[in-house]
């Protein structure tokens, strides 16, 4: 039975009977997992046990968000507290090398910790970009920087630490999250900027980075594309934007997740956001809460991976690979250097 195309999240710190027998017949694509189903190392390490079980795959997608900073899933004491991505930002300002060094090591000991425990899909690098007058909650020190090539020499040097650690990236938020004045968990966002002015500042990271096996979109309405429909709904924006490999635009040709399905930005029903969702262009939905009526209802209109959606998914499992030889302690202890320099 070939995989459905969607990642689903689930409820608790382990699948209940009524969990497990859905994931068995839908055979989800992958899983992502939250703060609510983690609570130590041993149990963590179990459950993402039990889900390769489950799909009678080794290589199962298991997602999770652990950017750092105030977007973290695992935490301290049992796990470290890595810094939010502006440090990498300000460290860019002493010293760009390092930086790059700090953000790659950062990663790397991301995948680690990941690997660990189970999970080979972080969901970084973030590659918005801080725009004046943007939400913090939404951006704020979540981002690198301001200047677009600063994002895109840092978010590859993210993404390359997890790929060695061997752990895929998830590009985020196509096409470009940065310029949002609300969450689009609670209400959508319009970006009225210009086409022009987008692809010499919001696209730029997500281009430099457009070789990459995942990326996630974003729920916001681009005027100057549609002014109508959010782009993780529109064929225009995906096609014209995010797909579309002309002068200027991002050429993307990975494997497409939507962001979470249930957040506010989205209006309508389940089957309809997943219709909408599969006919704008997007491979993969993806839906976080664990609400089964929401998922048996997206479920009921996702297909099984077929033509490029399946050959796209299928790279992005191909580029798992075995993590590469590493000491973290080593790694760990540098990059407190770089971080804590004046």
């Amino acid at each position: 039975m070939t995989e459905r195309a969607v990642i689903y999240g689930f409820e608790g710190l382990t699948l209940n009977v009524a969990e497990k027998k859905f994931f068995r017949e839908v055979n989800p694509w992958g899983y992502i997992v939250f703060a609510r189903n983690i609570e130590t190392p041993v149990q963590l390490l179990k459950l993402t046990d039990e889900l390769r079980e489950l799909s009678g795959r080794d290589n199962v997608p298991i997602l999770i968000d652990q950017e750092g900073g105030r977007v973290a899933r695992l935490r301290g004491p049992q796990w470290r507290d890595a810094p939010p991505n502006a440090v990498f930002g300000e460290a860019w300002a002493r010293d760009p090398e390092t930086a790059r060094e700090a953000t790659w090591l950062n990663s790397r000991l991301l995948a680690h910790e990941l690997k660990a425990n189970g999970i080979n899909v972080d969901c970084i690098p973030m590659l918005d970009i801080k725009v004046p007058g943007s939400n913090d909650v939404v951006i704020g020190d979540r981002v690198y920087s301001e200047d677009p090539e600063i994002v895109a020499i840092l978010g590859r040097a993210s993404a390359e630490g997890v790929l060695a650690g061997g752990v895929l990236p998830v590009i985020k938020h196509l096409p470009g999250h940065g310029r949002s004045s609300i969450d689009s968990h609670d209400g959508l966002p319009v970006v009225d900027a210009t086409l022009e002015e987008l692809e010499k500042t919001d696209f730029v990271p997500f281009r430099a980075l457009s070789d990459m096996p995942l990326g996630m979109t974003g729920h916001l309405i681009f005027t100057a594309l549609d002014d109508k429909v959010p782009s993780t709904l529109s064929k225009r924006v995906i096609d014209e934007a995010i797909r579309s490999k002309a002068a200027g635009r991002i050429g993307f040709d990975g494997l497409l997740m939507t962001d979470d399905l249930s957040m506010g930005a989205l209006h309508g029903d389940f089957e309809t956001r997943t219709r909408a969702s599969l006919e704008a262009g997007c491979d993969m939905m993806l839906h976080c809460n664990g609400k089964m009526a929401e998922m048996q209802a997206i479920a009921s209109e996702t297909p099984e991976l077929a033509g490029r959606a399946l050959e796209r998914a299928q790279a992005a499992t191909g580029a798992l690979r075995e993590p590469d030889d590493f000491d973290p302690r080593e790694a760990w202890n540098r990059l407190q250097e770089i971080v804590m320099a004046n």
